[in-house]
């Protein structure tokens, strides 16, 4: 089996310095005004999740040490190895359990969008399709946006199956966030529900496009027809 330091020796033998500027700017702030100790390499997101694959077999144990690295692009790959792993048709029950619970207990880590967009969708919106959906509705309701954006995010392994009750649901909670990057995922999230169901879409569009932020908007009416459109101004 690979291990954390061979991962982490592959980036840094690949890391430019001049990519550092343009992977930082992914990187957002810590939502809570803490001060953020995030480093940067310098390694594209291309690169990372083709070295990401190689390593997949990392045990979990190694791949939370990942999580726990300063550096961005490190965190890229643990979250990345995680996904690699939940969308493994051998996967164990244990296994997904596993994957679904490091992802839960340390958020704290998986600190930014890009974080949550690679793994929540397989990592714990896999575990959860034929089981209870509430911890979504709890994590919706955090003070950390990251923890919302997951809310909805993870959804999108429901959507894929046809079943989009769950993301209108949270989107109810997520309307009015007062955070872009939330906002941008629910827009795009109901958007691609209203791909299965274009009624529930223009419903929820009908009860809240008045009050919502014109973010979620913009997002959810894109794929809308330019008539549809027009009565979402």
């Amino acid at each position: 089996m690979t291990n954390q330091k061979e991962f982490i020796a592959a980036l840094k033998e690949i890391a430019d310095p001049a990519n550092v500027a343009g992977v930082a700017q992914y990187f957002h702030d810590d939502p809570n005004g803490h001060s953020s100790d995030n480093k940067v390499l310098g390694v594209r997101h291309g690169k990372i999740f083709g070295i990401a694959k190689k390593f997949s077999d990392m045990p979990l144990a190694d791949v939370e040490k990942l999580l726990d690295n300063r550096f961005y692009e490190v965190r890229m790959g643990a979250v990345s190895i995680m996904d690699f792993q939940a969308r493994d048709k051998r996967i164990t029950p244990e296994h997904r359990k596993a994957l679904f619970d490091l992802y839960l207990r340390r958020h704290d880590r998986i600190n930014n969008w890009d974080l949550v967009d690679r793994a929540a969708p397989y990592v714990v919106g896999g575990y959860l399709a034929d089981r209870s959906r509430a911890i979504l509705y709890r994590l919706a309701r955090s003070k950390n946006p990251w923890e919302r954006r997951t809310a909805i995010v993870s959804t999108y392994y429901f959507i894929r199956a046809g079943d989009i009750d769950d993301t209108f649901g949270i989107a109810e909670i997520l309307v009015n966030d007062k955070h872009e990057l939330v906002q941008k995922a629910v827009g795009s999230w109901i958007r691609e529900a209203g791909m299965k169901d274009q009624k529930q879409l223009i419903r929820f569009l009908e009860k809240h496009s008045k009050s919502m932020p014109r973010t979620i908007l913009r997002y959810a009416v894109e794929k809308l027809s330019a008539a549809q459109r027009s009565k979402f101004k």
